[in-house]
């Protein structure tokens, strides 16, 4: 299985299906704010951002999957911004199921001066809604529970990449045959 994997790896379709994975986050991320009218909270934006740095790491391993450097540097930040991903996530979720008024999340995102994506970006990244809201869910599961299985699952499906990248690509040859 990780041969397979690895070799996967080095074409530029399982980078593909990781882009547009997220791409089709994304895009059902707006749909939600454009389309239904649901308010982005902080940690939606800052959950947002960490499905942008998973895509653009995924950009760079697709960009030269068979270079062992690119690949592993793309693999390596998109591990990360889904680990990142997942404490924005989980910490949204703490936020809904424990609502105090000691346990919410801030009004205005906090980026550094130096990337201020609330005013370059505001359609994609200001918040105007609460993180204790829980305005949509499915199978019982609000929309910060099911933003943290899809981050899970894709810490999950890097780390099976990053193992795989470790395993030979050749099978073991015997040399010596034991004969019974």
């Amino acid at each position: 299985m990780f041969r397979t994997i690895k070799n996967l790896s080095s074409h530029r379709l399982l980078w593909a299906v990781l882009i547009w994975s997220a791409i089709i986050f994304e895009g059902t991320a707006l749909f939600f704010q454009y389309g239904m009218g649901f308010s982005p909270c902080v940690m939606c934006v800052y959950e947002r951002v960490a499905l942008f740095c998973i895509l653009f790491s995924c950009l760079i391993a697709w960009f030269a999957p068979q270079t062992w450097f690119w690949r592993i540097l793309g693999l390596i930040l998109a591990l990360i911004s889904s680990i990142k991903g997942t404490l924005i996530a989980l910490k949204h979720v703490d936020f809904q199921l424990h609502p105090s008024p000691w346990n919410q999340c801030e009004i205005i995102p906090d980026f550094p001066h130096w990337l201020q994506l609330d005013k370059w970006l505001p359609f994609l990244f200001h918040p105007t809604g609460s993180c204790s809201d829980k305005v949509w869910t499915f199978l019982n599961l609000s929309m910060a529970q099911w933003i943290s299985v899809m981050f899970i699952a894709y810490v999950v499906v890097f780390i099976i990449i990053l193992i795989s990248q470790f395993i030979s690509s050749q099978p073991k040859r015997l040399i010596f045959h034991k004969n019974n």
